[in-house]
């Protein structure tokens, strides 16, 4: 059931009260989420998948939604909830996911990844949760659920709500297309609100414009029909790992310039003026080295840290392996040899177009000695999403009323293959507007998301609410 809170005998309490006095127990919850290790990448964790979209349908249900489906598709299902009252009043489409990354390596985990924990760091002194999915994206669509919690048990929510949670994102969300191409009515929204992105700071928030696709690939590189004795055989037949290499080694010139024929021609080359703009944002090149513990940065040449991570597109390599790789020695020439790729885009750059590209030159390279397959795997379109709709200006004024701060706009590295679905299909520019910090080690060993960033998080959503039903009245 949802939370009792009797709006008649306190007329005056806020959501930002009801915040504070339901912290821990908004904590707990997500403690419980979090604990569900719902992989969506490796079927060993189907089970657990499917019983945090149980979980999702639960809260929903609990923080007061009329309305929630488990719906099915050919993956694993959407959780869809609404709560509509006032159908004259604008209406908020949420959006998130509920699987996460795999875990592995374990052993490079401080904590288990699966049992919560708060630790404090440099970059969160009151706190930070560690655990997988706790910033990506758990954490994040969580509040949503929390503040519509929040302004349901305050009497405050103005605007409808619509909830579609799905379990594919890191997978690439493939079904999500074919849900929301099918459910285009029950879909129908105003504004498409989704927190699975980072902020520059908590000193300075920022609200996301811009988003790179994504290409991922799979390739296989095969030479003779088995294993080989190196001493035997090396230095006469093609070795994989080393063919493997060089063929990687050569998509990149000397100035990390990618060298796949047709790559940049679809590339928006950006003003001077606009390259000036992107960065103004709040930059500490040194400190930034620090974190990461290098000694100097790494990328195409021409453009600085913040314009290679934002509006340049990438290729890289995100596994590699063939051979053997156990304990002491095998002298061992490996019959095959893999590696997972994958290639960040820009506005423009179509993500089959690029994949087929990746392939026709991938084969090309190949010297005839080894025979090549290539896989895509998933891709998702980049996107820029307009900052004069009345969506951008209430999450300004959410930010602004949250934080005492105007939010910077900035174009971040990440993709969220489903933004530019929801443009072309819902006709609707998604609010990226996330609370984590780039620090947060997403996909990485001891991801983490700040207390006080899940906190402020809930907060901010529900005076979105407030902003966007004045905005959209205008």
């Amino acid at each position: 059931m949802r939370p009792s809170f009797d709006n008649r005998t306190n007329p005056y309490m806020s959501v930002k009260q009801y915040i504070q006095d339901h912290q821990e127990k908004f904590l707990n919850e997500l403690f419980d989420l979090l604990r569900i290790p719902s992989v969506s990448a490796d079927p060993k964790f189907k089970g657990d998948v499917l019983s945090a979209a149980e979980f999702v349908k639960d809260s929903l249900i609990s923080a007061g939604a009329d309305k929630v489906e488990v719906c099915p598709t050919a993956g694993y299902p959407i959780v869809y909830g609404e709560k509509i009252i006032d159908p004259s009043l604008p209406t908020v489409l949420v959006y998130g996911h509920y699987d996460v990354q795999p875990a592995d390596p374990y052993d490079l985990w401080d904590s288990p990844p699966f049992e919560p924990v708060i630790k404090k760091t440099e970059m969160h002194p009151e706190g930070a949760i560690f655990a997988r999915g706790s910033a990506d994206d758990k954490g994040q669509f969580f509040m949503h659920v929390k503040a519509f919690e929040a302004m349901m048990s305050t009497g405050t929510l103005a605007c409808n709500i619509k909830f579609m949670i799905e379990g594919e994102e890191e997978v690439g969300s493939e079904n999500l297309d074919i849900f929301v191409k099918a459910n285009k009515e029950k879909l129908k929204s105003d504004v498409v609100l989704i927190s699975d992105t980072s902020m520059i700071s908590m000193e300075t928030p920022s609200i996301t414009v811009g988003l790179r696709g994504l290409a991922y690939m799979q390739v296989e590189v095969t030479g003779p029909n088995r294993d080989l004795h190196s001493g035997s055989y090396g230095g006469a037949v093609a070795n994989p790992i080393n063919i493997l290499c060089k063929m990687i080694a050569s998509m990149q010139d000397e100035n990390n310039h990618i060298t796949i024929p047709g790559f940049y021609d679809k590339v928006e080359e950006l003003s001077s003026e606009y390259r000036a703009e992107l960065n103004k944002a709040p930059f500490d090149l040194e400190e930034y080295k620090k974190l990461l513990a290098i000694d100097d940065i790494h990328g195409e040449k021409g453009y600085t840290t913040l314009e290679r991570t934002g509006i340049r597109p990438t290729l890289d390599v995100n596994g590699i392996w063939g051979g053997y790789i156990g304990e002491g020695a095998k002298t061992v020439l490996p019959s095959k040899a893999y590696a997972k790729i994958s290639m960040r885009l820009v506005p423009n750059q179509e993500h089959k177009e690029i994949a087929q590209l990746f392939e026709d030159h991938f084969k090309s390279i190949a010297p005839a000695s080894v025979k090549v397959k290539v896989t895509p795997h998933h891709g998702g379109q980049p996107a820029v999403i307009p900052t004069d709709s009345a969506g951008y200006r209430a999450a300004q004024g959410a930010v602004m009323e949250a934080f005492g701060k105007k939010a910077i706009p900035t174009r971040e590295g990440g993709s969220i293959p489903i933004t530019s679905l929801f443009q072309k299909e819902l006709g609707l520019d998604p609010i990226l507007m996330g609370f984590g910090l780039d620090t947060d080690a997403i996909h990485s060993p001891n991801e983490h998301y700040g207390v006080k960033n899940y906190l402020i998080g809930i907060e901010t959503i529900s005076l979105f609410f407030k902003h966007f039903k004045e905005e959209a009245s205008k």
